[in-house]
């Protein structure tokens, strides 16, 4: 049985995208380049501020919005 707290063994690159859901539903979120992150959880976007470089945001977003966001290289973990 997977839950949030088993390994990740699969992931994408993450393309914010103001529209489109995630295509999985990620269990985590790896920050490469240092910025801000908006993310929709429970229907609500809320803002990650400065999130430096090599950060984990243990969080499970349906989308990460284009618009306010300036964190690149981010990587989705399932």
């Amino acid at each position: 049985m997977t839950t949030l707290l088993s390994n990740a063994d699969q992931g994408y690159a993450v393309a914010p995208n103001d529209g489109t859901d995630l295509p999985t539903r990620p269990r985590a979120i790896y920050v490469g380049g240092t910025g801000d992150i908006v993310a929709t959880m429970g229907g609500a976007d809320l803002t990650f501020k400065a999130v430096p470089v090599g950060a984990w945001l243990w969080i499970s977003p349906t989308r990460i919005k284009s618009t306010g966001t300036t964190a690149t290289l981010m990587l989705a973990l399932y």
